[in-house]
Protein backbone atom coordinates (compact mmCIF):
# COMPACT_ATOMS: atom_id res chain seq x y z
CA UNK A 1 0.00 0.00 0.00
CA UNK A 2 1.32 3.41 -0.97
CA UNK A 3 1.80 5.82 1.94
CA UNK A 4 1.88 9.61 1.98
CA UNK A 5 3.97 12.11 3.97
CA UNK A 6 4.28 15.89 4.07
CA UNK A 7 0.60 16.57 3.47
CA UNK A 8 0.08 19.15 6.20
CA UNK A 9 1.78 21.99 4.32
CA UNK A 10 -0.61 21.41 1.41
CA UNK A 11 -3.60 21.46 3.73
CA UNK A 12 -2.60 24.74 5.39
CA UNK A 13 -1.62 26.76 2.33
CA UNK A 14 -3.59 29.98 1.98
CA UNK A 15 -4.79 28.95 -1.49
CA UNK A 16 -6.20 25.67 -0.16
CA UNK A 17 -7.91 27.39 2.78
CA UNK A 18 -9.40 29.97 0.39
CA UNK A 19 -10.68 27.20 -1.88
CA UNK A 20 -12.12 25.47 1.19
CA UNK A 21 -13.92 28.65 2.25
CA UNK A 22 -15.42 29.01 -1.21
CA UNK A 23 -16.75 25.44 -1.05
CA UNK A 24 -18.05 25.86 2.51
CA UNK A 25 -20.12 28.92 1.60
CA UNK A 26 -22.08 27.23 -1.19
CA UNK A 27 -25.75 27.54 -0.31
CA UNK A 28 -24.88 29.42 2.91
CA UNK A 29 -23.73 32.84 1.74
CA UNK A 30 -26.61 34.60 3.44
CA UNK A 31 -26.28 32.76 6.75
CA UNK A 32 -25.01 34.94 9.61
CA UNK A 33 -21.96 32.80 10.42
CA UNK A 34 -20.84 32.71 6.78
CA UNK A 35 -21.39 36.45 6.30
CA UNK A 36 -19.41 37.33 9.44
CA UNK A 37 -16.55 35.04 8.40
CA UNK A 38 -16.48 36.47 4.87
CA UNK A 39 -16.59 40.06 6.13
CA UNK A 40 -12.93 39.69 7.16
CA UNK A 41 -12.13 36.68 5.02
CA UNK A 42 -8.40 37.21 4.65
CA UNK A 43 -7.86 37.85 8.36
CA UNK A 44 -9.99 34.86 9.34
CA UNK A 45 -8.10 32.53 6.99
CA UNK A 46 -4.70 33.80 8.17
CA UNK A 47 -5.77 33.32 11.80
CA UNK A 48 -6.99 29.82 11.00
CA UNK A 49 -3.77 29.04 9.14
CA UNK A 50 -1.68 30.16 12.11
CA UNK A 51 -3.66 28.05 14.58
CA UNK A 52 -3.36 24.98 12.38
CA UNK A 53 0.40 25.36 11.94
CA UNK A 54 0.87 25.93 15.67
CA UNK A 55 -1.44 22.96 16.35
CA UNK A 56 -3.42 25.16 18.71
CA UNK A 57 -6.60 24.67 16.65
CA UNK A 58 -9.47 23.11 18.58
CA UNK A 59 -12.72 21.95 17.03
CA UNK A 60 -15.80 23.87 18.16
CA UNK A 61 -19.06 22.59 19.64
CA UNK A 62 -21.81 21.21 17.44
CA UNK A 63 -25.34 22.51 17.07
CA UNK A 64 -27.64 19.47 17.18
CA UNK A 65 -31.10 19.24 15.65
CA UNK A 66 -33.42 16.56 14.28
CA UNK A 67 -34.71 16.09 10.76
CA UNK A 68 -37.63 13.81 9.92
CA UNK A 69 -37.14 13.09 6.21
CA UNK A 70 -37.88 10.22 5.83
CA UNK A 71 -37.12 9.16 9.41
CA UNK A 72 -35.82 10.90 12.50
CA UNK A 73 -32.09 11.63 12.31
CA UNK A 74 -29.86 13.65 14.60
CA UNK A 75 -27.87 16.18 12.55
CA UNK A 76 -24.83 17.84 14.09
CA UNK A 77 -23.81 21.12 12.46
CA UNK A 78 -20.22 22.20 13.07
CA UNK A 79 -19.32 25.91 13.41
CA UNK A 80 -18.62 27.57 10.06
CA UNK A 81 -14.90 27.97 10.78
CA UNK A 82 -14.61 24.22 11.36
CA UNK A 83 -16.45 23.46 8.13
CA UNK A 84 -13.74 25.39 6.30
CA UNK A 85 -11.14 23.14 7.95
CA UNK A 86 -13.13 20.03 6.93
CA UNK A 87 -13.04 21.13 3.29
CA UNK A 88 -9.35 22.00 3.48
CA UNK A 89 -8.54 18.52 4.81
CA UNK A 90 -10.72 16.68 2.28
CA UNK A 91 -9.32 18.72 -0.63
CA UNK A 92 -5.95 17.07 -0.01
CA UNK A 93 -6.57 13.59 1.39
CA UNK A 94 -9.82 12.53 -0.29
CA UNK A 95 -8.23 11.95 -3.75
CA UNK A 96 -5.54 9.78 -2.12
CA UNK A 97 -8.11 7.39 -0.65
CA UNK A 98 -10.59 7.52 -3.51
CA UNK A 99 -8.08 5.77 -5.80
CA UNK A 100 -8.26 2.62 -3.69
CA UNK A 101 -12.06 2.52 -3.34
CA UNK A 102 -13.91 -0.10 -5.37
CA UNK A 103 -15.94 1.16 -8.30
CA UNK A 104 -19.23 0.01 -6.77
CA UNK A 105 -19.36 2.28 -3.73
CA UNK A 106 -21.47 5.28 -4.71
CA UNK A 107 -21.93 7.66 -1.78
CA UNK A 108 -20.27 11.09 -1.72
CA UNK A 109 -17.95 10.46 -4.67
CA UNK A 110 -17.52 12.45 -7.86
CA UNK A 111 -19.29 10.86 -10.80
CA UNK A 112 -21.30 8.55 -8.51
CA UNK A 113 -24.42 9.19 -6.43
CA UNK A 114 -27.87 7.73 -5.81
CA UNK A 115 -29.03 7.51 -9.41
CA UNK A 116 -25.81 5.88 -10.62
CA UNK A 117 -26.20 3.26 -7.86
CA UNK A 118 -29.83 2.62 -8.84
CA UNK A 119 -28.86 2.24 -12.50
CA UNK A 120 -26.17 -0.28 -11.53
CA UNK A 121 -28.72 -2.19 -9.44
CA UNK A 122 -31.01 -2.41 -12.47
CA UNK A 123 -28.16 -3.90 -14.53
CA UNK A 124 -27.47 -6.57 -11.92
CA UNK A 125 -31.19 -7.28 -11.45
CA UNK A 126 -31.43 -8.33 -15.11
CA UNK A 127 -28.55 -10.80 -14.71
CA UNK A 128 -29.21 -12.45 -11.32
CA UNK A 129 -32.20 -14.10 -9.66
CA UNK A 130 -31.55 -13.24 -6.00
CA UNK A 131 -30.32 -10.25 -4.05
CA UNK A 132 -29.14 -9.95 -0.44
CA UNK A 133 -30.12 -6.53 0.91
CA UNK A 134 -28.59 -5.33 4.20
CA UNK A 135 -28.36 -2.25 6.36
CA UNK A 136 -25.75 -1.53 9.05
CA UNK A 137 -27.38 -0.69 12.38
CA UNK A 138 -26.74 2.91 13.53
CA UNK A 139 -23.66 3.13 11.34
CA UNK A 140 -22.46 6.69 11.95
CA UNK A 141 -23.03 6.42 15.71
CA UNK A 142 -20.89 3.27 15.94
CA UNK A 143 -17.80 4.10 13.88
CA UNK A 144 -14.99 3.27 16.31
CA UNK A 145 -12.42 6.08 16.57
CA UNK A 146 -9.45 3.84 17.30
CA UNK A 147 -10.20 1.53 14.37
CA UNK A 148 -10.85 4.46 12.00
CA UNK A 149 -7.62 6.23 12.93
CA UNK A 150 -5.73 2.95 12.51
CA UNK A 151 -7.12 2.54 8.98
CA UNK A 152 -6.20 6.13 8.09
CA UNK A 153 -2.69 5.77 9.54
CA UNK A 154 -1.90 2.89 7.19
CA UNK A 155 -1.98 5.31 4.27
CA UNK A 156 -1.10 8.66 5.87
CA UNK A 157 2.20 8.87 7.73
CA UNK A 158 2.26 12.66 8.15
CA UNK A 159 2.13 13.24 11.94
CA UNK A 160 0.62 16.74 11.70
CA UNK A 161 -2.13 15.58 9.35
CA UNK A 162 -2.93 12.69 11.71
CA UNK A 163 -3.13 15.19 14.58
CA UNK A 164 -5.72 17.22 12.65
CA UNK A 165 -7.73 14.11 11.77
CA UNK A 166 -7.71 13.03 15.44
CA UNK A 167 -8.93 16.48 16.44
CA UNK A 168 -11.87 16.30 14.01
CA UNK A 169 -12.79 12.66 14.68
CA UNK A 170 -12.50 13.14 18.45
CA UNK A 171 -14.81 16.18 18.42
CA UNK A 172 -17.81 13.90 19.05
CA UNK A 173 -18.27 10.80 21.20
CA UNK A 174 -21.62 8.97 20.97
CA UNK A 175 -22.78 6.91 23.97
CA UNK A 176 -26.47 6.54 23.12
CA UNK A 177 -26.34 2.90 21.99
CA UNK A 178 -23.94 0.28 23.37
CA UNK A 179 -22.98 -2.76 21.27
CA UNK A 180 -21.10 -5.69 22.78
CA UNK A 181 -18.84 -8.03 20.80
CA UNK A 182 -16.92 -11.19 21.56
CA UNK A 183 -14.16 -10.50 24.09
CA UNK A 184 -15.79 -7.36 25.54
CA UNK A 185 -16.28 -6.90 29.25
CA UNK A 186 -19.04 -4.82 30.83
CA UNK A 187 -17.18 -1.51 30.40
CA UNK A 188 -15.55 -1.98 26.96
CA UNK A 189 -18.22 -0.09 24.95
CA UNK A 190 -18.03 2.80 27.43
CA UNK A 191 -14.25 3.01 27.22
CA UNK A 192 -14.06 3.10 23.43
CA UNK A 193 -14.84 6.43 21.75
CA UNK A 194 -17.09 6.13 18.77
CA UNK A 195 -19.41 8.03 16.48
CA UNK A 196 -18.92 10.54 13.67
CA UNK A 197 -21.58 13.26 13.35
CA UNK A 198 -24.04 13.15 10.49
CA UNK A 199 -23.64 16.55 8.86
CA UNK A 200 -19.86 16.80 8.63
CA UNK A 201 -18.23 16.61 5.21
CA UNK A 202 -15.45 14.60 6.84
CA UNK A 203 -17.99 12.11 8.24
CA UNK A 204 -19.20 11.26 4.74
CA UNK A 205 -15.62 10.73 3.63
CA UNK A 206 -14.59 8.70 6.71
CA UNK A 207 -17.72 6.54 6.31
CA UNK A 208 -16.31 5.35 2.97
CA UNK A 209 -12.81 4.89 4.39
CA UNK A 210 -14.09 2.82 7.31
CA UNK A 211 -15.87 0.29 5.08
CA UNK A 212 -13.28 0.18 2.30
CA UNK A 213 -11.83 -3.09 3.63
CA UNK A 214 -15.31 -4.60 3.79
CA UNK A 215 -15.96 -3.55 0.18
CA UNK A 216 -12.79 -5.31 -1.01
CA UNK A 217 -13.66 -8.38 1.08
CA UNK A 218 -17.04 -8.78 -0.64
CA UNK A 219 -15.72 -8.10 -4.14
CA UNK A 220 -12.40 -9.98 -3.99
CA UNK A 221 -12.90 -12.74 -1.41
CA UNK A 222 -16.61 -13.50 -1.63
CA UNK A 223 -16.56 -12.57 -5.33
CA UNK A 224 -20.10 -11.26 -5.54
CA UNK A 225 -21.62 -8.44 -7.58
CA UNK A 226 -22.06 -5.77 -4.92
CA UNK A 227 -23.23 -2.18 -4.47
CA UNK A 228 -22.86 0.00 -1.37
CA UNK A 229 -24.29 3.43 -0.61
CA UNK A 230 -23.13 4.56 2.86
CA UNK A 231 -24.61 1.90 5.19
CA UNK A 232 -26.97 0.26 2.66
CA UNK A 233 -25.54 -2.53 0.52
CA UNK A 234 -26.73 -5.30 -1.77
CA UNK A 235 -25.09 -8.43 -3.21
CA UNK A 236 -26.38 -10.54 -6.08
CA UNK A 237 -26.23 -14.23 -6.97
CA UNK A 238 -28.21 -16.93 -8.78
CA UNK A 239 -28.01 -19.21 -5.73
CA UNK A 240 -30.14 -18.29 -2.72
CA UNK A 241 -28.24 -20.61 -0.38
CA UNK A 242 -24.92 -18.97 -1.20
CA UNK A 243 -26.28 -15.52 -0.33
CA UNK A 244 -27.55 -16.84 3.00
CA UNK A 245 -24.07 -18.20 3.76
CA UNK A 246 -22.57 -14.93 2.60
CA UNK A 247 -24.68 -13.04 5.14
CA UNK A 248 -22.87 -14.81 7.98
CA UNK A 249 -19.45 -14.10 6.46
CA UNK A 250 -20.35 -10.41 6.18
CA UNK A 251 -21.59 -10.35 9.78
CA UNK A 252 -18.31 -11.84 11.01
CA UNK A 253 -16.21 -9.32 9.06
CA UNK A 254 -18.25 -6.34 10.28
CA UNK A 255 -17.80 -7.52 13.88
CA UNK A 256 -14.06 -6.77 13.53
CA UNK A 257 -15.12 -3.18 12.79
CA UNK A 258 -17.48 -3.27 15.81
CA UNK A 259 -20.51 -2.94 13.55
CA UNK A 260 -23.72 -4.98 13.36
CA UNK A 261 -26.12 -5.70 10.52
CA UNK A 262 -29.65 -4.54 11.28
CA UNK A 263 -31.55 -7.73 12.27
CA UNK A 264 -34.81 -6.62 10.62
CA UNK A 265 -33.33 -5.14 7.45
CA UNK A 266 -31.23 -7.97 6.10
CA UNK A 267 -32.72 -10.75 3.99
CA UNK A 268 -32.55 -12.46 0.60
CA UNK A 269 -35.13 -11.46 -2.02
CA UNK A 270 -36.04 -12.58 -5.50
CA UNK A 271 -35.19 -9.65 -7.75
CA UNK A 272 -38.48 -10.25 -9.56
CA UNK A 273 -40.36 -9.24 -6.36
CA UNK A 274 -39.15 -5.67 -6.67
CA UNK A 275 -36.77 -4.58 -3.91
CA UNK A 276 -36.65 -1.17 -2.24
CA UNK A 277 -33.26 0.44 -2.61
CA UNK A 278 -32.30 4.12 -2.21
CA UNK A 279 -35.85 5.41 -2.43
CA UNK A 280 -37.02 3.28 -5.38
CA UNK A 281 -38.68 -0.10 -5.77
CA UNK A 282 -36.62 -1.75 -8.47
CA UNK A 283 -37.74 -4.58 -10.73
CA UNK A 284 -35.69 -6.18 -13.52
CA UNK A 285 -37.89 -4.48 -16.12
CA UNK A 286 -38.73 -1.15 -14.49
CA UNK A 287 -38.61 0.83 -11.26
CA UNK A 288 -41.12 2.77 -9.16
CA UNK A 289 -40.74 5.69 -6.78
CA UNK A 290 -41.14 4.87 -3.09
CA UNK A 291 -44.60 5.66 -1.68
CA UNK A 292 -43.08 7.62 1.21
CA UNK A 293 -41.32 9.93 -1.25
CA UNK A 294 -44.55 10.69 -3.09
CA UNK A 295 -46.33 11.33 0.22
CA UNK A 296 -43.61 13.74 1.35
CA UNK A 297 -43.87 15.65 -1.94
CA UNK A 298 -47.63 16.01 -1.52
CA UNK A 299 -47.09 17.44 1.97
CA UNK A 300 -44.33 19.74 0.72
CA UNK A 301 -46.56 21.10 -2.03
CA UNK A 302 -49.35 21.86 0.44
CA UNK A 303 -46.91 23.62 2.74
CA UNK A 304 -45.45 25.66 -0.12
CA UNK A 305 -48.97 26.52 -1.29
CA UNK A 306 -49.78 27.96 2.14
CA UNK A 307 -46.51 29.92 2.23
CA UNK A 308 -47.10 31.24 -1.27
CA UNK A 309 -50.63 32.35 -0.38
CA UNK A 310 -49.17 34.32 2.55
CA UNK A 311 -46.52 35.86 0.29
CA UNK A 312 -43.58 34.23 2.12
CA UNK A 313 -42.10 32.44 -0.90
CA UNK A 314 -41.94 33.22 -4.61
CA UNK A 315 -42.86 31.14 -7.64
CA UNK A 316 -39.15 30.86 -8.37
CA UNK A 317 -38.65 29.05 -5.07
CA UNK A 318 -41.61 26.79 -5.82
CA UNK A 319 -40.24 26.09 -9.29
CA UNK A 320 -36.83 25.08 -7.94
CA UNK A 321 -38.31 22.67 -5.42
CA UNK A 322 -40.59 21.05 -7.99
CA UNK A 323 -37.82 20.73 -10.57
CA UNK A 324 -35.60 19.02 -8.01
CA UNK A 325 -38.30 16.46 -7.22
CA UNK A 326 -39.11 15.91 -10.91
CA UNK A 327 -35.42 15.25 -11.54
CA UNK A 328 -35.44 12.54 -8.87
CA UNK A 329 -38.84 11.07 -9.77
CA UNK A 330 -38.06 10.92 -13.50
CA UNK A 331 -35.48 8.19 -12.83
CA UNK A 332 -38.45 5.86 -12.24
CA UNK A 333 -41.63 5.11 -14.17
CA UNK A 334 -43.60 8.00 -12.69
CA UNK A 335 -45.38 9.50 -15.70
CA UNK A 336 -48.86 9.29 -14.16
CA UNK A 337 -47.67 9.83 -10.59
CA UNK A 338 -46.08 13.16 -11.43
CA UNK A 339 -49.23 14.29 -13.24
CA UNK A 340 -51.41 13.29 -10.28
CA UNK A 341 -49.24 14.89 -7.58
CA UNK A 342 -48.58 18.13 -9.43
CA UNK A 343 -52.31 18.45 -10.10
CA UNK A 344 -53.27 18.06 -6.47
CA UNK A 345 -52.36 21.57 -5.31
CA UNK A 346 -53.10 25.03 -6.71
CA UNK A 347 -50.94 28.01 -5.80
CA UNK A 348 -52.95 31.19 -5.45
CA UNK A 349 -52.91 34.58 -3.81
CA UNK A 350 -55.96 36.65 -3.02
CA UNK A 351 -56.08 40.10 -4.65
CA UNK A 352 -52.96 39.44 -6.70
CA UNK A 353 -51.82 40.86 -10.02
CA UNK A 354 -51.71 38.97 -13.19
CA UNK A 355 -52.73 35.98 -15.17
CA UNK A 356 -53.00 32.33 -14.41
CA UNK A 357 -51.03 29.48 -15.85
CA UNK A 358 -50.62 25.79 -15.67
CA UNK A 359 -47.36 24.02 -14.98
CA UNK A 360 -46.95 21.88 -18.08
CA UNK A 361 -44.33 19.27 -18.70
CA UNK A 362 -43.63 18.40 -22.29
CA UNK A 363 -39.90 17.91 -22.50
CA UNK A 364 -37.67 17.54 -19.41
CA UNK A 365 -35.42 20.44 -20.36
CA UNK A 366 -38.35 22.80 -20.88
CA UNK A 367 -40.16 22.66 -17.52
CA UNK A 368 -41.16 26.15 -16.41
CA UNK A 369 -43.59 27.85 -14.09
CA UNK A 370 -45.81 30.68 -15.16
CA UNK A 371 -44.62 33.88 -13.45
CA UNK A 372 -47.12 36.62 -12.51
CA UNK A 373 -47.44 39.27 -15.20
CA UNK A 374 -47.43 43.00 -14.50
CA UNK A 375 -50.85 44.48 -13.89
CA UNK A 376 -52.00 46.71 -16.75
CA UNK A 377 -53.60 50.09 -16.00
CA UNK A 378 -57.31 49.68 -15.33
CA UNK A 379 -57.09 45.90 -15.14
CA UNK A 380 -59.48 44.37 -12.63
CA UNK A 381 -57.85 42.94 -9.48
CA UNK A 382 -58.45 39.24 -8.98
CA UNK A 383 -56.91 36.06 -7.64
CA UNK A 384 -53.63 34.87 -9.13
CA UNK A 385 -53.78 31.09 -9.53
CA UNK A 386 -50.98 28.81 -10.68
CA UNK A 387 -51.92 25.20 -11.24
CA UNK A 388 -49.12 22.67 -11.16
CA UNK A 389 -51.05 20.00 -13.05
CA UNK A 390 -48.96 18.65 -15.90
CA UNK A 391 -50.86 18.52 -19.17
CA UNK A 392 -49.47 15.40 -20.83
CA UNK A 393 -52.09 15.36 -23.58
CA UNK A 394 -50.83 18.41 -25.48
CA UNK A 395 -48.84 17.97 -28.63
CA UNK A 396 -45.72 15.89 -27.93
CA UNK A 397 -42.47 17.27 -29.20
CA UNK A 398 -43.52 20.91 -29.44
CA UNK A 399 -40.70 23.37 -29.13
CA UNK A 400 -42.10 25.48 -26.31
CA UNK A 401 -44.41 25.20 -23.33
CA UNK A 402 -47.96 26.45 -23.52
CA UNK A 403 -49.73 28.25 -20.71
CA UNK A 404 -53.50 28.14 -20.31
CA UNK A 405 -55.79 30.39 -18.33
CA UNK A 406 -57.72 28.93 -15.43
CA UNK A 407 -61.46 29.11 -15.81
CA UNK A 408 -62.69 32.58 -14.94
CA UNK A 409 -59.25 34.22 -14.99
CA UNK A 410 -58.91 37.60 -16.64
CA UNK A 411 -56.02 37.97 -19.12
Amino acid sequence: MKTYNDLFDKITTFDNLLKAAQKAQKGKRFKDACAIFNLNLEKELLRLQRKLKEQSYRHGSYRDFFVYDPKQRLISAAPYRDRVVHHALCNVIEPLFDRSFIDDTYACRKGKGTHAAVNKYSQYARKYRYVLKCDIQKYFQNVDHEILLGIVARKIRCAQTLWLIREIVGSRNDTTLLFYFEGDDLFTPLQRKRGIPIGNLTSQFFANVYLDGFDHFVKETLRLPYIRYVDDFVAFCNEKKRLQQTKQAMTDFLAFLRLKIHPKKCRVYRVSEGVRFLGYRIYPTHRLLGKDNALRMRRRLKKMSALYQEGQISLTRVHQSIQSWIGHASHADTYRLRSRILGSVVFQRGKARGAAGRFLEQQPEQRQLCEPQQEQPGEQEQQHRVSLRQDFDILHGAGALSFKKDRGAHH
